[in-house]
């Protein structure tokens, strides 16, 4: 389930976005209402969280824009909370609201019931190449020895590039949404959670024909799964 997340405070936005990658999302956040809209038409979100105060293009001028373009659910934040910008920002479309100041909790329950409330669910499940990953089981499914188990940071390694469909993940944005802003990761933390998820899921991990290095980029998830019999190029 992929949300795109928009406010202008950085902190704020690091918090949200650390949590609700926790709880199973995928996330594409922005800035500004110009940022948003180019990571709408980029991305194709499933949900929309938007802040009323936004530079350049205010929260109740894209969620008109968006909803326009889309039926997504659309849910606002305001620091405010008066009435007149809660109907303002319901009459252009939004589906639900939220004042400042919440707790990360509040907001993971909220997008969870306007999700069921529209008839979307956030399974964390995602599909690709012929594998199922289930993000909160810590399951993928679908490689030639069976159901592999995972850790949270593999699940969540995963989940981006599932997400991605076989383009590449660039390395810091791999960073931001397993360990999150502040928890520290880095570059060698991620080389060893590559080496350990390519021995679980990989035929031959020294020839990775799965998980890709993209040099001097990222990584990539390939759809070329091994089966039995499979007879490798020399």
């Amino acid at each position: 389930m992929k949300v795109l997340l928009v406010d202008d405070d950085p902190d704020l936005l690091s918090v949200i976005e650390f949590a609700l990658q926790q709880a199973g999302f995928f996330v594409v956040k922005a800035a500004d209402g110009e940022l948003a809209l180019r990571a709408f038409e980029s991305e194709q979100p499933d949900l929309a969280v938007l802040d009323i105060n936004l530079p350049r293009i205010s929260g109740f001028e894209l969620a008109q824009r968006l909803r326009e373009r889309s039926a997504i659910p659309i849910m606002m934040l305001t620091a405010r909370g008066e009435e007149d910008d809660v109907v303002r920002a319901l009459s252009l479309g939004a589906d639900d609201y939220l004042t400042k100041p919440f707790s990360p909790k509040i907001l993971i329950a909220r997008i969870k019931a306007l999700l069921r409330r529209v008839g979307l669910e956030a399974a964390g499940t995602l599909e690709f190449g012929g594998m199922t990953l289930r993000v909160e089981e810590l399951m993928l499914e679908g490689l030639p020895g069976g159901v592999v188990r995972l850790t949270p940071l593999e699940a969540r390694f995963l989940q981006l590039l599932f997400a991605h469909g076989g383009r590449t993940v660039q390395t810091e944005r791999i960073l931001s949404h397993v360990w999150g802003n502040r928890a520290g990761g880095n570059r060698q933390l991620l080389k060893q959670l590559v080496h350990r998820l390519r021995n679980k899921i990989e035929l031959d991990p020294a020839a990775p024909r799965l998980l890709r290095t993209v040099p001097n980029s990222g990584y990539v998830m390939s759809d070329s799964v091994d089966r039995p019999g499979d007879v490798r190029p020399s």
